[in-house]
């Protein structure tokens, strides 16, 4: 168990300024730990460093950062992992920059639980949440931690699905843990903390900075046996998710979607570069079924292929009982004049006609007058 003299260093080696996580690798080569370094001398440090952050690490760290820290770890939910802990993510160690700290607020008990990652847009549609949603639980009561990065749309989708599951949810996140980004997940991070777990590599106060994000997903891919993306565009962030994965060494999974839609393009590229295409949850716990075989826990995997279903089998003469429009609708993005065009109705029947299917949650409207057909 580390002293408190070490974790103050540790805590002090991660806010000097300029000094980057392989700057720290380097540096704990070198002296050993970290209060070795911080203790010695300028000629010394600057073999390893460059000479201003030689000087900044004999200058020393904030002090009052330091002590909000010390005083933040009071709470027992609160707490640090650090390289030099055995209980450090193994998976994450193998990656080629893993960070030499971590924040972690909840449960540290899912730092080396097996997890899936999920991610995918923040502007997803309804049919794209209510799938991140459904393919979390499956994978989460099948025993799989679910590992997105809190942000809008199907991260926070998947987080919930991972949560309501018997295996939980992480969320890594960008900014330090005493702030929330975006601050409409708020009760989901509490809901995180409380049942899951929340980790971030930057001190606390850290704000949201645009640049933070993409660094925090290799995180979420690292710490993970394998990752789907849900929905996204061409440069959505989540392929710089998906690709970490493949860099990493962990399979990749895409749900397909429309040709017409610009949120399927980034999946569909995915899989033409040798992502694996699923329908249900089943594929990818089908896929990942040796790698996890054996690991506690995970015996005997109830699959529940009902729930882990997001895409169940349509019958080709469906719609019955005299839905038409639902036909004339399909399962791609449709605007009202397409649809008023297909099926020969007036503006003010196919209005009516979709606010009922709206209120019985088969259709969802979209921005722009359009129509998304739910499954």
């Amino acid at each position: 168990m580390k002293s408190m003299r070490d974790i103050e260093s540790w805590l002090a080696l991660g806010m000097i300024d300029g000094l980057g996580d392989e700057s720290i690798r380097r540096l704990l080569v070198a002296f050993g730990n970290p209060g070795e370094i911080l203790s010695a001398n300028i000629a010394s440090l600057e073999r390893v460093v460059k000479k201003k952050v030689a000087h900044n690490i004999v200058q020393g760290a904030d002090e009052k950062r330091i002590a909000a820290t010390l005083e933040w770890l009071k709470d027992p939910a609160n707490s640090i992992v650090t390289l030099a802990d055995s209980h450090y993510p193994a998976l994450l160690l193998n990656i080629p920059d893993p960070p030499p700290l971590l924040y972690l607020k909840g449960k540290p008990e899912l730092l080396n639980s097996p997890a899936l990652a999920i991610v995918g847009s923040r502007n997803a549609t309804p049919q794209g949440l209510a799938n991140a949603e459904a393919f979390a639980e499956a994978a989460s009561n099948a025993g799989l931690c679910i590992a997105s990065g809190m942000a809008s749309g199907v991260d926070a989708a998947a987080h919930r699905g991972g949560l309501r599951g018997g295996a939980a949810s992480i969320a890594v996140v960008g900014t330090g843990l005493d702030l929330v980004y975006p601050a409409s997940n708020r009760e989901l991070a509490h809901e995180l903390a409380e049942k899951g777990m929340l980790i971030s590599e930057f001190p606390l106060g850290t704000p949201a900075i645009a640049s933070n994000f993409p660094r925090r997903n290799r995180i979420i891919s690292g710490m993970s046996r394998g990752c789907l993306v849900v929905e996204a565009a061409l440069r959505s962030g989540s392929l710089i998710t998906a690709r970490q994965s493949l860099e990493q060494g962990r399979e990749v999974f895409a749900i397909p979607g429309s040709i017409h839609s610009p949120l399927s393009k980034g999946c569909h590229a995915l899989i033409k570069e040798g992502a694996k295409l699923v329908e249900s949850a089943d594929d990818i716990l089908d896929e990942l079924a040796e790698e996890l075989k054996g690991l506690e826990g995970l015996e005997g995997l109830e699959r529940g292929r009902a729930a882990g279903g997001a895409a169940h089998d349509v019958d080709e003469d469906e719609p019955q009982g005299g839905e038409p429009l639902l036909r004339h609708l399909g399962h791609d993005i449709t605007n009202i004049d397409t649809l008023c065009v297909r099926s020969g109705l007036t503006i003010e029947t196919v209005s009516a006609m979709l606010l009922a299917f709206e209120l019985d949650g088969v259709v969802a409207s979209l921005p722009g007058g359009r129509y998304q057909r739910l499954r």
